[in-house]
């Protein structure tokens, strides 16, 4: 597979002349399906899951995977996504967990996930390093196919990737870019309290020992403005509340209940080892999603609530339920990339 570094992909838009466009974007191929995309039990027999990626970030020599439509004309806008795994996780297992790049055509989405580096005990996002990674990467994707062209910037994460994108939303660098934050089983503005024996099952596959209640963190207000949306389980969580404090800041009406997200078909991806404990997580399979937004919101911003029935904090997300989250970021006010590249 065709590795790209940050230099090479510049040098060949030096070749155009301006951010413009080609088959093969910043030198990175195209393809339909997406790359190294597999399917249930497939994605740990047939090793898929463990390829790091088809671009290289020049300045540290790290692989992330970079998604795109693969009919994207010269100047057209797209939405950004930045996706990040969870504790443990990879960047592939994401791209199949949370599959945005499947709708890469339908809603003109760039997506690109990358993998924290490795730490001990587990792989997690921590660190100038990985901070350090996460902003070439937006330079690397602004670079190539323009920042004017962003209509908006979404950071979206799974779990302790959720917790991290809360963490970087409002930093020097990310706040005048990112337009939203999508919380994919990691955290609540206006926290929506875990239930006590959160966490991965003990190695007899037993539940993990309760907490103490309010021992996990919690999502402080932010200090900048974002459109967020959070998605999480039922089984996770001991209640949702009913108000957001950034529906209150932005001036939207109380929550409408939206009809219920019906998927027939089960995600891509589960936790293959340790599933049986149902707060953590079943084998993928069909669903209900309940949907709650806030409507009205001033300046066009989008705050919602996706709540998962009957699962748990890793069952890959289905199809519908994927699609419908994308259609709220899409639909969210974006243009903070283009404004700061004026």
């Amino acid at each position: 597979m065709q590795k790209v570094g940050y230099a090479a992909a510049v040098a060949a838009l030096g070749l155009w002349g301006a951010p413009a466009l080609a088959k093969d974007v910043g030198g990175v191929a195209c393809t339909n399906p997406p790359p190294a995309r597999c399917i249930g039990e497939a994605c740990v027999t047939g090793g898929a899951l463990a390829e790091l990626g088809n671009v290289t970030d020049a300045k540290t020599g790290r692989q992330f995977w970079l998604d795109y439509p693969c009919d994207l004309k010269p100047g057209e806008k797209v939405v950004f996504v930045l996706n990040l795994h969870g504790a443990g996780s990879f960047g592939n297992w994401q791209r199949h967990y949370f599959p945005a790049a499947d709708y890469k055509e339908k809603y003109r989405l760039v997506v690109a996930t990358p993998t924290a580096a490795t730490a001990t005990p587990v792989r997690r996002w921590d660190g100038a390093a990985d901070d350090a990674h996460l902003q070439n990467i937006t330079n690397w994707v602004f670079d190539t196919f323009g920042q004017k062209n962003i209509k908006s910037f979404w950071l979206a994460g799974h779990s302790q990737g959720g917790m991290t994108s809360n963490r970087i939303v409002c930093t020097d660098f990310f706040k005048d870019k990112v337009d939203g934050w999508l919380s994919l089983s990691g955290g609540r503005v206006g926290q929506a309290p875990f239930v006590t024996q959160f966490g991965p099952p003990k190695a007899d596959g037993s539940p993990p020992d309760p907490r103490p209640r309010g021992s996990l963190p919690a999502q402080a207000a932010p200090a900048c403005d974002f459109s967020h949306i959070f998605t999480v389980g039922e089984y996770e969580i001991e209640s949702l509340p009913e108000t957001s404090p950034l529906a209150e800041r932005f001036g939207c009406t109380a929550r409408v209940r939206r009809k219920d997200i019906v998927d027939e078909k089960a995600g891509y991806v589960w936790d293959y080892q340790r599933a049986g404990y149902k707060v953590w997580g079943m084998k993928a399979r069909p669903g209900v999603a309940h949907e709650w937004v806030f409507d009205k919101c001033r300046d066009g911003r989008v705050v919602a609530d996706v709540v998962r029935i009957d699962k748990g904090h890793t069952e890959g997300l289905e199809p519908r339920v994927t699609e419908e989250l994308v259609k709220l970021m899409v639909q969210a006010k974006g243009g903070k990339a283009q404004a700061s590249a004026d």
